[in-house]
């Protein structure tokens, strides 16, 4: 596992902390304005995602893997859902900022 604080970018080690502390409000402030999402390949309300995976399910990652630009991650992802499952997310960043995310069973 690597530790979330020695992920290689900085926007995206910001959203996977706030994502494992349950913090809603530093979740959203790692996003951009307008920032969006999609889940198996289709998008989704990036806000009601957020509340049904993450925050009402607590959600947690364990990243396994970074891609060598830091973007692209293999992680265990777990809620009270779903249970635990490998997935892999991909994130586009701009500003210091994520603007899009995707995610899936990898």
């Amino acid at each position: 596992m690597i530790p979330v604080e020695q992920l290689s970018d900085p926007a995206v080690r910001t959203l996977v902390s706030a994502l494992n502390a349950h913090d809603r409000t530093a979740f959203h402030e790692s996003l951009a304005p307008g920032a969006t999402m999609a889940d198996d390949g289709t998008d989704r309300n990036l806000t009601q995602w957020a509340d049904r995976e993450v925050f009402s399910s607590n959600g947690h990652m364990d990243v396994e893997s970074e891609s060598e630009d830091g973007l692209s991650l293999v992680a265990r992802y777990r809620n009270d859902t779903w249970g635990e499952m490998r997935t892999k997310w991909y994130f586009t960043v701009d500003g210091g900022k994520v603007t899009r995310f995707e995610t899936g069973q990898a």
